[in-house]
């Protein structure tokens, strides 16, 4: 099994992302705003969604069926940049 940034190296980050954000604004109506602040993990080729209170265990179920894939997060209710704010500055 490759590391993970092995893993980085051989996919398109940027193509990841608008095909998870594409997907995610198509989803995002069955948990907004009821589930705001927990987060989802998208695997972008097969459109399958984890959940999961924590980006750890959202991560944690998409990794359990796709172990070599690399996941569009996204904390339910924020836009990306606020989500990445809030990841690396957290209140």
């Amino acid at each position: 099994m490759m590391d993970a940034n092995e893993k980085l190296r051989q996919v398109n980050v940027a193509l990841i992302a608008e095909k998870g954000a594409e997907i995610y604004g198509r989803i995002k109506d069955r948990y907004e705003p009821k589930d705001k602040g927990k987060f989802l993990a998208i695997e972008v080729d097969s459109e399958n969604v984890y959940f999961g209170e924590t980006s750890l265990e959202a991560v944690g179920k998409a990794k359990s069926v796709h172990p070599d894939k690399v996941f569009y997060l996204v904390k339910i209710g924020f836009d990306t940049m606020e989500t990445i704010a809030k990841m690396y500055y957290p209140d």
